[in-house]
């Protein structure tokens, strides 16, 4: 069986027990009540309540999200063409669209909770240990499965998107980013960069050790500010938000470089990255890119895929035939070759 199929098979499956699972609800919920009194108006011994309503069929349930899913997918439309197009005007017109879209809008991102959600449907699947709180149910939720597998798929196949593009937090500190002035930055050293994007992994491996050791998961507002978005918070956690917007005035991408859990267990999945950022032979000598990542994720001229998110920034210098060397030094060549055809013997 190939892959696509086996896929299939199994999304096969799922719908019959998610369907049964619907059916089977109905049914219990219409057994009469143990108590043995009849309903009032009622003849004894006799039933007459009306007919309970048939399950919602799979299609039902759909179409109740079709706005939903269509929103999401003419977002994940828009991500997409700014991220093949390279343009830095429509990469943000997506930052935008990402905070008031997934942000404001919606107030839907991936969070640690999701990473525990996870990991309890893997362990309920293996019969480890009882959890509670895995994933939500797919059939009352296609919008929010559809935007889970776009960021997992896109992080798969080209590395972090979500956090680059989708991310309504991560779109917001890089518009900060921009409107603020450049003087304003404190450049960061790069050997403390390098221990400092290790937080966000210990802050991962803590979370979920607590997860696993407490079934608790109401601390993870504390570690991540997405909740910003709903609007809803007490005032410590609106004093720690202030507190990490006015720092990332000063160090840019601060929350998303060194403190994001999420951004950590994605950045492990983008090891597994399949379509890599080129790399001209110069490469190996040129530091061009290196000094223009924003995201520090360039080191030794080498591109660290775990820190990488795809902003764009060094494949537009990739392409830029008057200032990566590559190009300059092909331009160089061909003159010579020129000159040197036009100089031979005839």
């Amino acid at each position: 069986m190939t892959f696509a199929a086996r896929i299939l098979s199994i999304g096969g499956a799922l719908l019959r027990a998610l369907a049964l699972a619907v059916l089977l609800a109905s049914v219990s919920g219409a057994q009469p009540a143990d108590d043995g009194a009849a309903p009032a108006g009622a003849a004894q011994g006799f039933d007459f309540d009306d007919a309970d309503d048939a399950a919602p069929t799979f299609l039902d349930l759909a179409s109740g999200q079709s706005l939903d899913v269509a929103l999401f997918a003419a977002f994940a439309t828009l991500v997409m063409v700014s991220f093949f197009r390279k343009s830095v005007r429509l990469r943000l017109v997506t930052l935008v669209a990402s905070v008031l879209y997934m942000g404001f809008y919606k107030s839907q991102l991936l969070s640690i909770v999701n990473v525990f959600g996870t990991l309890s449907e893997t362990l309920a699947a293996v019969r480890v240990g009882s959890f509670g709180g895995g994933l939500p149910p797919f059939v009352y939720s296609l919008a929010w499965y559809a935007f889970a597998i776009f960021s997992v798929v896109t992080t798969v196949l080209w590395g972090r998107i979500y956090c680059g593009r989708v991310c309504a937090f991560g779109a917001l500190t890089q518009l900060i980013d921009a409107v603020m002035p450049a003087r304003w930055r404190v450049t960061v050293p790069p050997a403390l960069e390098q221990r400092a994007s290790y937080i966000k992994y210990g802050i991962l491996i803590a979370a979920v050790g607590y997860y696993l050791a407490t079934r608790q998961i109401t601390f993870y507002r504390y570690i991540e500010p997405f909740w910003m978005f709903t609007r809803e918070g007490t005032t410590v956690l609106w004093i720690m938000l202030a507190v990490l917007l006015v720092a990332s005035v000063f160090v840019r991408n601060l929350y998303c470089r060194f403190l994001c859990p999420l951004g950590a267990a994605l950045g492990l999945l983008s090891t597994l990255t399949v379509f890599k950022i080129k790399r001209w032979n110069e490469c190996s000598q040129c530091k061009l890119c290196e000094k223009t990542c924003e995201w520090g994720a360039i080191r030794k001229r080498k591109i660290i895929l775990k820190e990488c998110v795809r902003c764009d920034d060094c494949e537009r210098l990739y392409d830029d035939k008057t200032r990566c060397p590559h190009w300059l030094l092909e331009a160089k060549r061909k003159a010579r070759a020129l000159v040197g055809a036009a100089s031979a013997p005839r």
